[in-house]
């Protein structure tokens, strides 16, 4: 026996421990297919990411133009994101994926007839931002609610993991690729290229199983999205994740000023790697998240994740050296993550099938409205103070909104993960 020999079993259980637990991916064949299905059609949504503020910028030359877009999307997202959880209880989630995924393509590909016209026209652009952001709001929730009916419960901390490793596969490629697609070959090669990766992904959500609403569910109306509100308002552990991830993007979300921070920093070379360092962060995490699969008190695992992030975010606004700036963000964006699988799989274990999909366009609100109100706050205060001011004090704020909503919800941080049936569910006999 070699010398080493007694030592190799303990290194292969601690890299396991480190490694991504890939048990989803074994294990669904439904799973496996979502999961591909997005690393491509995440790769080439980044890639019309980059290029519509690109083609206002050139067709309008106003900044205040190209920051419009946000506007017209936020309330599309908001009140399809509601109807669209109603939706995913209502109708074959399978049904409103594809179909869904298919609208994103046409809605591409006409992107890339206007840019192929001799004058490109403006209003197609914020159009087609607005109609994005309704589409996005009608697929999310059945994309998360259908995860629990195609992953067994013990896995879903590991899916919750596998998924964010997909969306920052996109995040941190994309974006890279977009630049270069749009600097050698032009914008209609970005949005070509985007709408191949949706026919891409239609195909493959067309190989998913049948996902169908409960026999006895309800048309989607206001009352049932009433109905799904009535019972977040009564989980106060869920409601609690809620406000908690509110908070931290609201306070503490620096995407807005990062520019004014590389200016303040005189390292302008910076502002790529600044907006790119959140994501590097998360993609650490996921890569190493074997550990999260073996929490059990996610709870907590959120509150400690959300101050994290907030601390990490004020560390970033304290320091004036560039590289620790980088470094502080990157250690925000793996706080995010983990605060984001605690939240992940707090919502899949416990909320019950009928109202998968209606919490999940609830949750959907809290991580998109959050952002988008972060950026007014931090560039107001920016404006008044400075860019460091403004990120530093947001981070502080958001550790003093975390431990205050932990100390009003303590049945968030009591929460523990439910006890695996002593037999598997019919929604947990997974099919290879």
């Amino acid at each position: 026996m070699p010398p080493n020999a007694d030592d190799a079993a303990p290194r292969k259980r601690r890299r396991s421990a480190l490694l991504p637990d890939l048990a989803p991916w074994r294990t669904s064949r439904d799973f496996r297919l979502m999961w591909i299905s997005g690393v491509i059609t995440n790769f080439g949504s980044f890639l019309t990411f980059v290029a519509l503020p690109v083609q206002l910028k050139d067709l309008t030359g106003s900044a205040a133009a190209v920051g419009a877009i946000g506007a017209v999307e936020l309330v599309p997202l908001i009140v399809f994101g509601l109807y669209g959880g109603a939706l995913a209880d209502a109708l074959d989630r399978r049904v409103l994926i594809v179909a869904t995924e298919a609208a994103q393509g046409l809605l591409v590909g006409a992107l890339l007839l206007n840019t192929l016209l001799p004058h490109p026209l403006v209003w197609p652009l914020y159009v087609a931002a607005a109609v994005s952001s309704a589409l996005t709001g009608l697929q999310r929730p059945a994309l998360d609610s259908i995860v629990p009916r195609i992953v067994p419960r013990d896995q879903l901390a590991a899916a919750a993991a596998l998924n964010a490793l997909r969306w920052q596969v996109g995040a941190i490629a994309g974006p890279a690729v977009a630049g270069v697609v749009i600097a050698y070959a032009g914008l209609g090669w970005a949005y070509g290229a985007d709408a191949v990766t949706f026919a891409v992904s239609t195909l493959l959500g067309l190989g998913l199983r049948p996902s169908p609403a409960a026999h006895d569910a309800q048309p989607p109306s206001l009352r049932g999205i009433a109905e799904g509100a009535r019972y977040a308002w009564h989980r106060k552990e869920l409601l609690g994740t809620y406000a908690i991830d509110l908070a931290a993007m609201l306070l503490a979300y620096p995407a807005a000023i990062l520019p004014f921070l590389a200016d303040g920093l005189h390292a302008r070379w910076s502002l790529g790697l600044m907006y790119a360092a959140g994501s590097v962060g998360s993609l650490l995490v996921s890569l190493t998240s074997g550990w999260t699969s073996r929490i059990r008190r996610h709870g907590l695992m959120v509150v400690l994740a959300a101050a994290g992030w907030g601390l990490a975010t004020a560390c970033a606004g304290w320091t004036g050296q560039v590289w620790v700036v980088l470094v502080f963000l990157a250690v925000a964006g793996g706080f995010d993550m983990v605060s984001g699988i605690g939240r992940s799989t707090m919502w899949n274990e416990t909320i019950p099938d009928e109202l998968r999909g209606r919490l999940a366009g609830i949750e959907l609100l809290s991580y998109s409205v959050g952002p988008t109100l972060g950026q007014v706050r931090s560039g107001g205060v920016a404006a008044v103070t400075s860019a460091r001011t403004s990120l530093w004090s947001g981070g502080v704020a958001c550790v003093g909104a975390v431990a205050l909503l932990a100390a009003t919800l303590p049945k968030l941080l009591a929460y523990q993960a439910p006890p695996k049936p002593a037999a598997p569910t019919p929604a947990e006999r997974v099919p290879l």
